[in-house]
């Protein structure tokens, strides 16, 4: 027999692990860009679409995918922040945004990576693919491993900065970048303390760093993420903000002028916070749940913390409901699903999630019974 306990929660959440229908006020401006997407990076929830599959140029949006690979590089200890990293003849050649390295400059990785989240720089991003991977179309080849990895089937990437001069396929899409913005975003929070920096430094101080995206100080909840812009590309941005505990990524392709560019992404990203809001709660264990012919009497299970994209103003009440069983039957292995938490709102589900064991209870045997039992007797006879 099931057991179902019923919670109502002041205050809901967002299952992170599944996209949530969010059915809100519908969009109602006009943008100047060619392609757009809106989304909630932590479910992925898509709130905004326009052309979102377009193939286009983007620019230095692609420094999303460079800088994802460096953060990957760093976690995985190839990289670390305080590593000397020199740049090659090849590298101080880049042309467009820059820090202008000499071939043979030595620098801090932090302060490359600094330059090419806040400044764009073109030579620094290249400095960093070659110190990773040995030569850029090395790096260049992890890109596109990676883009397939995450789903971006209509990407394709032939540098590592976004330069469009001499390419003709390097292109991807608005819902694409928004996949890649999402990953380096929530997988790699620390992105977001270079990206919300509106003026910075290197070489001591000797050179400045100014942020190309202007939200960053003129947009309320800003962190990021990055801008691009050529004559074939137009006007692009991977726009990131929050505010109150609600994340959202506008991504914007094709704008006509950098200052229609940013109307697009403010107007999106008020649309989303207008219209939408995040709560959270967190995961829980559930302990003294009893288990028949088992090693052991009892096992704890848990279930993880979610987080439910939700209409704005429609998360006063929402009810959580755990469903597990009265008693199990050994053996339980460790992570094995054995119920449900359901979340919903006047009766409609809006996420679920499973409630798993946190450890094996193996299946007791017929010799561990009787040892069992005859304690027992023992016991109660010396009573």
């Amino acid at each position: 027999m099931k057991k179902i306990l019923s919670i109502v929660l002041l205050w809901a959440f967002v299952l992170c692990a599944l996209p949530v229908d969010c059915s809100g006020a519908e969009f109602g401006g006009e943008l100047s860009a060619a392609s757009a997407i809106l989304i909630e990076p932590e479910s992925g929830t898509v709130l905004f679409e326009k052309n979102a599959d377009e193939r286009r140029y983007p620019a230095s949006v692609t420094k999303v995918m460079t800088l994802l690979l460096v953060f990957e590089a760093i976690d995985a200890g190839k990289l670390k922040l305080d590593d000397t990293v020199t740049a090659s003849e090849y590298a101080s050649s880049m042309g467009g945004s820059q820090i202008f390295l000499s071939a043979g400059e030595s620098m801090r990785a932090e302060d490359m990576i600094k330059s090419v989240v806040i400044a764009s720089a073109n030579d620094a991003a290249t400095a960093l693919a070659e110190h990773i991977a040995g030569s850029e179309g090395a790096f260049v080849e992890l890109m596109n491993k990676r883009a397939e990895e995450l789903g971006m089937v209509n990407t394709r990437f032939e540098n590592v900065s976004g330069l469009d001069d001499t390419v003709t396929e390097h292109k991807t899409t608005a819902r694409d970048i928004a996949i890649m913005s999402r990953e380096l975003i929530v997988k790699h929070p620390k992105v977001l303390e270079y990206s919300g920096i509106w003026m910075d430094s290197i070489r001591d101080g000797a050179f400045g760093l100014t942020n190309t995206n202007r939200l960053i100080r003129f947009y309320s909840g800003a962190t990021g993420l990055k801008t691009g812009s050529t004559a074939k590309a137009g006007f692009c941005i991977s726009a990131s903000a929050e505010r109150n505990g609600t994340k959202l990524i506008a991504v914007i392709m094709g704008a006509p002028t950098r200052d229609a560019r940013n109307a697009d992404a403010k107007m999106l990203l008020d649309y989303g916070f207008a219209n939408y809001e995040t709560y959270r709660g967190d995961g829980g264990r559930i302990e003294h749940i009893t288990v028949k012919g088992g090693k052991e009497p009892e096992f704890v299970a848990e279930y993880p913390e979610v987080c439910i994209l939700l209409e704005k103003g429609s998360g006063a009440r929402v009810a959580k409901d755990i469903i597990i069983e009265d008693i199990y039957v050994a053996p339980v292995k460790a992570g094995a699903k054995i119920g449900r938490v359901i979340y919903s709102i006047d009766g409609k589900t809006v996420a679920e999630c499973d409630i798993t064991a946190c450890a094996s209870v193996e299946k007791i045997n017929y010799g561990e019974l009787f040892m069992r039992v005859l304690g027992k007797f023992l016991l109660k006879t010396e009573q």
